[in-house]
């Protein structure tokens, strides 16, 4: 099997006397489509900031794509981010003054790459997700759900392995969600890896692998339960 994209291993994550996460062992492999799934304050949050690079663990090891975390620098970590890892956010974060071409194209600005190809790789990005028309439109012209396409879209522009989306649904109306759920398998299908964090059940049973998290323990892994092939 290839190497995991993913490998957390007796992970553990203290902000004072609180313990977010708990001795988590977890690895994703290429090519998987899967929940994180827990409720508010589970540590679902850290494990994504963890998995994201965005923290690093208080005890144990995080590996993204072979690489151990705690050996690199921030600026290590940063370009780590940036070949490697897409964030889909449930606010979206798009910059307000800037029009959907643009907020694409500052997906690859700590790549080093030219504004001009910044800007072709975004439009064949909101291509991708079927907003060719909207591309000079700003974020308040556009509805909740083409937002959160628009962030799928500076997501993916750097063909990340990994992508980690953070309750992509929660802000939007079902019909919405459930494009972006459609779009999210369709970019699994292409063959990223796509990780949802979500507090959501419905959202978290509709995907092949779950893995529920409550007080900072993974309490259940529905890759467990899968028999091995004779």
């Amino acid at each position: 099997m290839n190497r995991p994209v993913v490998r957390l291993d007796n992970v553990t994550r203290s902000y004072g006397e609180t313990t977010a996460l708990a001795g988590v062992s977890l690895t994703f492999h290429r090519g998987e489509l899967a929940a994180i799934v827990g409720p508010s304050g589970s540590g679902k949050s850290t494990m994504l900031n963890l998995i994201g690079t965005l923290d690093r663990p208080t005890s144990g090891t995080v590996e993204i794509d072979g690489h151990d975390i705690a050996t690199l620098g921030d600026q290590e970590l940063s370009a780590l981010r940036a070949m490697t890892i897409g964030f889909v956010f449930q606010q979206f974060h798009l910059a307000a003054g800037l029009s959907a071409l643009d907020n694409v194209a500052e997906g690859l600005l700590y790549t080093g790459t030219p504004l001009a190809e910044r800007r072709r790789a975004a439009r064949s990005a909101l291509e991708r997700v079927d907003l060719a028309r909207r591309i000079y439109h700003r974020p308040n012209e556009l509805s909740g759900g083409e937002r959160q396409r628009v962030a799928i879209a500076r997501a993916l522009v750097g063909s990340p392995r990994l992508l980690l989306a953070d309750e992509p649904t929660g802000a939007l109306d079902s019909r919405s969600g459930d494009t972006v759920m459609a779009l999210l398998r369709a970019l699994h299908a292409d063959g990223t890896t796509v990780v949802i964090i979500t507090h959501d059940r419905e959202v978290a049973a509709s995907l092949p692998r779950q893995v529920q998290v409550r007080d900072g323990r993974i309490v259940h892994d529905s890759s467990r339960d899968r028999v091995p092939a004779c």
